[in-house]
């Protein structure tokens, strides 16, 4: 008799919560990649408590003065802890063999460049059997068609063989064509969409250049990596391709929506991007101005067949870029992409590899989830102040609902279907699992709840009150995330890659709230997606910033130049402490991040329901270091994200007498990545007013 046939004792109760790794590691809130998992763990947990405790209270009336009942309650213990070490050991094994069968051993590629063509033309039909589509192949002059049919889409994948050198032959995507095999919807057609034709060509033919190329340059593991993903993507249309097929809620509107939805954005995009490069009198707009202060910038088919959003992008990141030297022959499928700084071109091939310092949310449909984690669409512009339209207005008039299913009641679920549950519309910024996420301060991740369910626990819209499990800072995550005790007070050294000043020792107080990572949030409509993204640009600003110093726990490491300085000084050193004149080894800088910084509410504005939103936090650094001696006191340098500035950024200077600084110089100082630098400057320029 197996284990799980066997009755629930109070000792295999316990043991089989605290067995297999049940419960995942710092998921402590509903957008992580397994919560769904986590939820159903812990509802297991809490069902198990329950019946432990009455099972403890009928222990109670239980006369054990009998010896032979103790004794075979003793002999059932000793029976279920051995099926349960038993049990224990061949999911440790299975899970060990599944890992194993994971691993990636790379392509077989054939040495033999004969046979090289035909195991090529293999890879479609072995992707299409994966997949569960039926595959066609029909000969033609010079090639070979392939067909993979779904019971919607069709994929017509024409591949050319070159044979002029026999020792050298070749095969290549000459064209891919997609279509639907059911009645067009008013205002469509059976043709399918040709941003995701290119997709698709671009993939196939990608992964036949790198089977090809020489065998001293050829690499086994990327074409294997490119394999996967070529698999994934067509384990997608076809999950797409199951709810297209469906009578009531299906149609091929589950394949079109992404390129209708592509027309609105780009075309909103285009129009913030005009007015920003109008506003600093420039013919097109920066990229990184655009991505502070507009929305975030769409990226059709970047690398899945989905919508992708370029959230944000550091200064370090944005300089690689603009020196980015692109070999791509691809040509833009966009109809109407913004005007910007950097082609399209070059910018989707620099960041299709989610290079450091680049944040992008992919929109993708996830697969069929049992939770009840995520509530329905409620969409209630009134009750927050996500998203905002502060370049163009009317765009607060733009809404687009994605495709869903009709809500279905529970019991007439069908229990024995192949695939229950519900689909989700997921902003994914993991990458599809490959990157951790993004790390989220508590007050943001209290407003993307909000925005995607406004009336969520309006009883603590004060405080922060969504989520309370975390422990320490969330600046530990982001600074010092292996490191599992929390520190509260940080340190680095800024120095000028001029020499300007002397270097800064900044000192990081950690804002005392918790952190989180984002890894996943369910959307309804494009407003929420403009809204949580919103909050995340904001987050990934602090980040970068912040990320922009290498930075050690205080008191647990000292530097070699700790103790210098203890000789006598001499005359001339006291002189110059007195006129003003002495350069220091080092200048202490305080950095801080003030919790609550909002916008003040209007004192003429009668409260009500549609002024019951929450007050926006605007993130912001504020440093503070002494003043140019001989003058006492301190130097305050706030700087706030404002995305209605020109640059995306203001900067507030308290102190510094005799200091003239123009806004437009430390909005761009900030904009370059120097924000953490902007004391030494603000010394430098006081310094130079001496001397």
């Amino acid at each position: 008799m197996s284990l799980s046939q066997t009755p629930e004792t109070l000792l295999s109760t316990v043991q089989n919560l605290k067995c297999h790794d049940r419960l995942a590691a710092h998921v402590t809130h509903p957008f992580a990649s397994s919560a769904e998992t986590s939820c159903n763990a812990l509802q297991d947990v809490i069902q198990s408590t329950d019946q432990v405790a009455n099972a403890l209270n009928q222990y109670l009336g239980t006369n054990f003065a009998n010896t032979k009942l103790v004794s075979l309650l003793r002999q059932q213990a000793a029976l279920f802890h051995d099926l349960h070490l038993s049990d224990q050991n061949i999911q440790q094994t299975i899970d060990a063999l599944r890992k194993c069968s994971g691993t990636n051993y790379g392509e077989n590629i054939p040495p033999d460049r004969n046979a090289l063509v035909e195991w090529c033309t293999s890879r479609f039909q072995t992707w299409g059997s994966l997949v569960g589509m039926e595959t066609f192949q029909e000969d033609r002059a010079g090639g070979i068609n392939f067909v993979f049919g779904g019971k919607v889409i069709v994929i017509d994948v024409d591949l050319l063989f070159d044979r002029n050198d026999p020792l050298n032959p070749s095969v290549s995507v000459s064209n891919v064509k997609t279509s639907y095999a059911i009645p067009p919807e008013p205002n469509s057609s059976n043709n399918g969409s040709v941003s995701l034709d290119a997709f698709l060509k671009d993939s196939f033919q990608n992964y036949l250049t790198k089977v090809q190329l020489p065998e001293e340059l050829r690499n086994p593991l990327e074409t294997a990596r490119l394999a996967s993903i070529i698999v994934e993507n067509l384990r997608y249309l076809v999950m797409l391709d199951k709810l297209a097929e469906q009578k009531e809620d299906g149609g091929v509107r589950w394949f079109v929506d992404i390129d209708d939805l592509c027309n609105v954005v780009e075309g909103f995009s285009k129009r913030e991007a005009q007015v920003i490069s109008s506003s600093l009198s420039l013919q097109c707009a920066p990229l990184d101005i655009f991505l502070l202060r507009a929305h975030t910038l769409p990226l059709p088919y970047l690398t899945s067949p989905s919508l992708s959003f370029l959230t944000h992008i550091s200064p370090l990141a944005y300089l690689s870029l603009l020196h980015y030297e692109s070999n791509s022959s691809q040509l833009d499928t966009n109809s109407r992409p913004p005007m910007f700084d950097v082609p399209l071109s070059r910018l989707r091939q620099f960041i299709s590899s989610c290079p450091k310092g680049v944040t992008i949310a992919t929109l993708t449909l996830s697969k069929p989830m049992e939770t009840h984690l995520f509530p329905a669409s409620m969409s209630m512009p009134t009750l927050t102040t996500r998203p905002m339209f502060p370049l163009v207005p009317e765009g607060s008039g733009l809404e687009h609902a994605f495709p869903s299913l009709a809500d279905i009641a529970p019991v007439t679920l069908d229990p024995s279907s192949e695939h229950p549950g519900r689909h989700f519309w997921m902003l994914d910024f993991t990458h599809s699992g490959k990157f951790p996420g993004v790390v989220m301060s508590q007050s943001k991740m209290r407003e993307i709840e909000l925005v995607i369910n406004p009336l969520s626990s309006m009883e603590t819209l004060n405080p922060v009150g969504m989520m309370s499990y975390g422990t320490g800072s969330w600046v530990d995550l982001l600074l010092n995330p292996s490191n599992h005790v929390s520190s509260e007070r940080y340190t680095a050294v800024y120095t000028s890659p001029t020499g300007a000043h002397p270097p800064l020792k900044l000192h990081l107080t950690s804002p005392e709230e918790p952190g989180f990572v984002l890894q996943k949030v369910p959307v309804h409509s494009m407003r929420e997606v403009w809204g949580v993204l919103e909050v995340v640009r904001e987050q990934c600003w602090l980040n970068e910033t912040l990320s922009a110093c290498k930075w050690s726990t205080e008191g647990l490491k000292f530097g070699v130049n700790e103790s210098q300085g203890d000789e006598g000084a001499t005359e001339e050193e006291l002189e110059a402490v007195l006129s003003g004149t002495m350069v220091p080894r080092k200048i202490p800088v305080n950095v801080t991040m003030p919790l609550h910084h909002s916008i003040p509410e209007s004192l003429f504005e009668a409260p009500g329901l549609d002024t019951m939103s929450v007050n926006r936090c605007r993130p912001r650094i504020v440093m503070t270091s002494p003043e140019r001696p001989p003058i006492s006191g301190l130097v305050e340098i706030a700087v706030t994200y404002d995305e209605r500035r020109p640059r995306g950024l203001s900067v507030d200077i308290n102190g510094a007498m005799g200091v003239d600084f123009t806004a437009d110089a430390l909005e761009e100082i900030c904009r370059r990545g120097g924000t953490l630098g902007l004391s030494g400057r603000v010394w430098a320029k006081a310094h130079s007013l001496t001397v």
